[in-house]
């Protein structure tokens, strides 16, 4: 029994080492500049086009899904993940190679891709009148990116189910789900998307029910029947580059434009957390979603990173060394 309980110590004190390489200031004596080359990038490329912002923001959360917050999403190829049905659509590459490549410049071989996609999000977030926060680095770079292990990736068709053990697989809960997903307050989709849902819900020739009367009409006329299936729509119908709450306010009104989004209305344990967001006082539930967004977001990047000798520091983010 007594070496029972010293192999179960030594995996808990082998789990807490890991966990404790992830640090605020990982880089202050190896790469001072690190943070503040990201930081600058992020913002050259913001000033030109602030949707980029929601672009990087979701290319961490698609790297974190898939092999954990490893940079292996950044890995450019036929068979990578990037490549994969799901990652079809995301953007922000190029902000990230162009960090690294200034950063390679100062501190050859020591900050990962992994930390520049945490950093890079973080700060597309403060940009965005959101919220800032000291993100946790020391991740190394994976050595797998394969795009068919990143068909469980969170889809907007999925049912609230569905969302919730995705996100329990990544050991977030039913909170982190609605906080993260809050992010698409300045997020974009297309026309194609979400036409199903204007013209064929369920295959019946009609619109999804829930979505509100008067958006609708909206949408349709954003997405007619035959249109543009690139064009873009704001997930955030009232301030698609202010990252605020009034995103729960539309899913409580129906003005959910993914489906993914508007199920969160439907169950019990979901609905809670939207309420709780979509409150009528804006300062006291923007500063609660605030501190919220920071806590999960913490959470979410520190997914089966990699740290210490496992993985290793990329030269080019689009390909392993």
């Amino acid at each position: 029994m007594e070496g029972l309980w010293l192999v179960v110590l030594v995996i808990f004190e082998m789990a807490l080492s890991v966990q404790s390489q992830l640090r605020t200031g990982f880089y202050s004596t190896s790469c001072l500049r690190a943070e503040a080359i990201v930081r600058s990038t992020v913002e050259s490329y913001f000033r030109k086009d602030p949707t980029i912002a929601a672009g990087l923001l979701r290319l961490h959360f698609h790297d974190c899904f898939v092999q954990g917050c490893d940079g292996s999403v950044l890995i450019a190829g036929s068979s990578a993940e990037r490549n994969a049905l799901p990652n079809i659509g995301l953007r922000g590459f190029e902000v990230i190679d162009d960090a690294k490549s200034q950063i390679e410049a100062f501190c050859p071989g020591v900050v990962s891709c992994a930390d520049i996609l945490a950093l890079a999000a973080r700060d597309a977030v403060g940009l965005s009148d959101g919220p800032s926060w000291s993100v946790p680095t020391g991740r190394r770079d994976g050595r797998v990116s394969l795009s068919s292990q990143a068909s469980n990736l969170p889809s907007p068709l999925d049912s609230v189910a569905a969302q919730k053990q995705k996100f329990s697989d990544k050991g977030l809960d039913d909170q982190d789900l609605v906080t993260l997903v809050g992010a698409h307050t300045i997020g974009q989709t297309h026309c194609q998307i979400i036409r199903y849902r204007l013209y064929n819900f369920t295959a019946t020739g009609n619109a999804d029910p829930t979505i509100n009367q008067s958006f609708l009409s909206q949408l349709q006329a954003l997405c007619p029947k035959n249109g543009d299936g690139t064009k873009p729509v704001p997930l955030d119908k009232e301030s698609q580059t202010d990252f605020d709450t009034s995103f729960f306010k539309n899913v409580r009104d129906g003005n959910g434009v993914l489906e993914s989004d508007q199920r969160l209305w439907d169950d019990a344990a979901t609905r809670d957390v939207v309420k709780k967001y979509a409150g009528t006082i804006r300062g006291l539930f923007g500063l609660r979603f605030d501190t919220e967004f920071r806590q999960a977001m913490v959470k979410m990047s520190s997914i089966e990173v990699k740290t210490g000798t496992d993985g290793e520091i990329r030269k080019v983010c689009s390909k392993f060394n």
